[in-house]
């Protein structure tokens, strides 16, 4: 039954594994204590080679689970033959959530919702300025935007680890649910009278960063309680997202 106790559990915990790939993302990953790691994962056809025989060192001193794989299963496990290097590797998001679990958990906060941010650098970068600032999550859409990847891990120099990310199908209903539970929401523009400093944010507030071209779509826009500025010099027009974000987080 899907709905049942234990099918929910099951679907929970998967819901927060990431795989990631390759010889060099996975060792990083293997060394580091403070990753939760699921599953190894690697291909029976791999040439002998040290960095194979360390990763199952560490593996059994960890009692990480190893599977073995034809070539053709690795790659549908790492989606990405081409990359793989014969090895994957499941890790667990711990803070990885949804959206009611978060409300239950934060009384008040600060989040920034990204609306078609599809740079993997972007998104890694922003990640990092939000853990290391004053940000309580980041709202992450499933669909139209950068996910996380081996690339956005890089980028973020291993503070995704730390980062709670809620992921949402609906950007646009998911911020009208903050927003009927006293969120106020704001999106960053460019063309905005109002400045960041100046603004009085109350214990929920969500600003919303838009695409690296196109900004914050109009479907979000139409939502949001006010559009505000972060004012700039000698005519540039806009920072880079990620730069907008760093600036937010040290509000």
């Amino acid at each position: 039954m899907q709905d049942s106790p234990e099918y929910l559990e099951k679907k929970a915990f998967f819901d927060k594994v990431l795989t990631i790939y390759g010889r060099n993302s996975v060792m990083e990953a293997l060394e580091d204590e403070a990753v939760t790691i699921h599953k190894l994962h690697l291909s029976k056809s791999n040439k002998d080679a040290q960095v194979l025989e360390d990763m199952k060192d560490i593996a059994k001193k960890r009692g990480i689970e190893v599977k073995y794989h034809d070539k053709q299963s690795l790659s549908r496990i790492s989606k990405n033959a081409k990359q793989d290097q014969g090895v994957a590797l499941d890790i667990v998001l711990e803070h990885f959530g949804d959206e009611q679990y978060f409300k239950d958990t934060h009384e008040s906060y600060r989040i920034i919702a990204l609306d078609g941010v599809t740079n993997p650098q972007n998104l890694g970068m922003i990640i990092r300025s939000c853990a290391a600032g004053n940000i309580d999550a980041i709202l992450l859409p499933s669909k139209g935007a950068a996910q996380i990847s081996p690339l956005v891990i890089k980028a973020s120099v291993g503070t995704i680890f730390k980062m709670p990310i809620i992921k949402t199908s609906n950007l646009k209903q998911t911020l009208e649910s903050f927003k009927n539970e006293g969120a106020d929401v704001y999106t960053l523009s460019s063309h905005a009278k109002s400045s960041y400093k100046e603004q009085n944010y109350s214990d929920k507030t969500i600003f919303v960063l838009g695409n690296e071209s196109e900004g914050v779509s109009k479907a979000v826009e139409s939502i949001c309680n006010a559009s505000i500025a972060i004012p700039t010099q000698r005519g540039v027009e806009s920072l880079n997202v990620a730069v907008t974000a760093s600036l937010l987080a040290f509000l």
